[in-house]
């Protein structure tokens, strides 16, 4: 598995069967099934419109890795927009049920 997306362990998530009930911190699989390298990765509930900080950091993720991430950011809600920032300046929005998918694929 790529040490970039290893890295990526401190933002958003799907768990197979992690519901929070309470704050938790969620997991799930990043795939980036898309022809260009991920460079930036935001990610907030659907209520705040405010996407925060980078999660990626200086990290980057390679067309064809995968890697766990995480949110921990104390919330206990489930439903999440995410936006990709890609190496050609592309911005692709999503939204996820973090408590109900085991993984995000980015095309």
């Amino acid at each position: 598995m790529n040490r970039s997306i290893l890295a990526l362990a401190a933002i958003a998530g799907l768990a197979g069967s992690a519901v929070p009930a309470l704050a938790q911190d969620v997991q799930f699989e990043l795939i980036n099934n898309s022809q260009l390298t991920l460079m930036q990765f935001f990610a907030s509930p659907t209520y705040d419109q405010y996407w925060g900080n980078d999660i990626l950091g200086n990290r980057v993720v390679r067309p064809g890795t995968s890697g766990t991430v995480t949110i921990a950011d104390g919330q206990t809600t489930c439903i999440y927009d995410m936006m990709f920032v890609m190496e050609d300046g592309q911005q692709i929005t999503g939204q996820t049920d973090i408590c109900e998918s085991a993984r995000y694929v980015l095309q």
